[in-house]
């Protein structure tokens, strides 16, 4: 896997992780004028290793 960075049409960084076979899993979702700010965001997901998994489908469907 690797992650990208790349400008996008209003000049902005963004960063997507893509996989060996060239799928998008992740990106940034919002667009960062300076480049560094973009690399904080790949570095925020990657610190993320160690989230924990919650699994929300019961709250999703209304159950407690």
């Amino acid at each position: 896997m690797r992650f990208e960075l790349y400008k996008d049409h209003n000049a902005e960084w963004r960063w997507r992780l893509r996989t060996p076979n060239g799928n998008v899993v992740a990106d940034s979702a919002e667009g960062y004028r300076h480049r560094e700010d973009c690399e904080r965001g790949i570095a925020i997901v990657k610190a993320s290793a160690e989230a924990p998994t919650v699994d929300m489908s019961a709250k999703i469907a209304g159950h407690p």
